[in-house]
């Protein structure tokens, strides 16, 4: 299968400056692909077109993944409707770190290089950039994007200079890795077009080169027709802090059925036959939802590797599947401290008040003589002395953890 192949059949086709897809099948290019320091972290819209970046790089093309230091000092206006508030410099400087790290982890063992591009702006002189930069960029095209239009006309929140300004400043960075390190194709998602043909426009009237985009669609639900990636808590974030190993797997554990074996091509890199033998034996048992627990494995795999990708597969089939606790690891005792409430061991009815799921003793015995406790499957119902680590099950769907 060639690029443009596996990029058609994983669905990672949208807009693009080249007359014919197939142009990515010929000789290495260098490109670029970048994330602004908005936040410590990506989220699963930002790993849709990072693992776009992880094909061109197996077929051979040589990747320089920015992190806008200097764009995240402004901050993408593309979208919002009104003004930013910004970062502090320590708040970006942390923040690019932070994407670094997940650039390191995600694209392991590719070949790549970071750049930053605080790193050419902090130089540049202001005038000089005016003349040699500015000059070159037409207000007729920055006025036609959408969401200048939106914010400068009626009812509009207003532009400031400096966000009218981001369009100039992220083509620059086209315009700079062009001159450093022959780049001549940035990759982006779908809301990142218009600022990226800025680059292409510098290219051509300062180097009299060709330059080029590439784009991804944005990754919608089709259950929900809504961008895909946010759950009831908020953003799914790849920064563990933010979204716990945990949740992250099951964010992706319960995804739609319409839209699953889309997601397994996009954050996946399962091969095509891989995918269909999946697609097959979902549609023989949708309730097995077999197609939701291959993806949240390989997906967390990914981003928080294999060992931690198992850990949440067993602390899964535990919590819903009555799987005994002596399949369970100490790694996985600890994944579930930070989800569930825990208690330390001692009589039943005391954990029960302790964890918070009896309002008191005698309520917790009323629970324990209703049968409304069990551990590991099995109904308790007398209050015993716990004095291992287990989980308990009150009812259908809450858990506590005994320490």
């Amino acid at each position: 299968m060639t690029l443009s192949e596996e990029l058609t059949w994983r669905g990672f086709v949208n807009q693009m400056t080249y007359k014919d897809i197939t142009e990515l099948d010929g000789d290495p290019i260098s490109f670029y692909w970048g994330v602004d320091p908005s936040a410590c972290s990506m989220q699963v819209g930002n790993l849709a077109a990072a693992m776009m970046v992880r094909h061109f790089i197996d077929y051979g093309h040589k990747a320089n993944l920015l992190v806008g230091g200097a764009t995240g000092m402004i901050g993408d206006p593309d979208g919002k409707k009104a003004e930013r508030d910004l970062k502090t410099l320590d708040e970006i400087n942390a923040n690019v770190a932070g994407i670094s790290d997940q650039y390191k982890t995600v694209f392991a063992g590719k070949d790549f290089s970071i750049v930053n591009n605080y790193d050419w702006f902090k130089d540049i002189n202001y005038l000089d950039f005016l003349r040699d930069v500015g000059k070159n960029l037409s207000m007729t095209q920055l006025l036609d994007r959408d969401f200048v239009k939106s914010r400068i006309g009626e009812g509009g929140s207003g532009i400031s200079y400096a966000e009218f300004s981001y369009s100039m400043i992220q083509g620059y960075d086209f315009l700079h890795l062009y001159r450093e390190f022959g780049v001549t194709l940035q990759v982006c998602g779908a809301d990142q077009w218009g600022n990226s043909l800025a680059g292409v426009e510098m290219i051509r009237k300062l180097e009299s080169v060709e330059a080029h985009v590439y784009s991804t669609p944005l990754i919608v639900n089709k259950t929900t027709g809504v961008k895909f990636g946010k759950s009831e808590d908020g953003a799914i974030w790849l920064d563990e802090n933010l979204t716990s190993v945990y949740r992250f797997y099951q964010f992706w554990l319960n995804v739609d059925d319409a839209g699953v074996v889309d997601y397994l091509k996009v954050y996946t890199l399962l091969s095509k036959g891989e995918i269909e033998h999946i697609e097959n034996e979902s549609q023989s048992d949708p309730s097995a939802r077999i197609a939701q627990k291959r993806l949240a494995y390989e997906v967390t795999a990914i981003v928080h590797g294999e060992r931690r990708a198992q850990t949440a597969e067993r602390v899964t089939k535990h919590i819903f599947t009555n799987v005994s606790s002596s399949k369970l690891t100490i790694d996985d005792f600890d994944m579930l401290s930070d989800e569930l409430p825990t208690a330390e061991s001692g009589n039943l009815s005391q954990i029960l008040v302790d964890s918070g799921a009896a309002a008191s003793k005698s309520q917790a015995r009323q629970l324990i003589l209703s049968g409304a406790i069990s551990i590991e499957g099995q109904k308790v119902f007398e209050d015993i002395v716990l004095e291992s680590l287990t989980i308990l099950k009150k009812g259908k769907n809450t858990f506590i953890l005994v320490r």
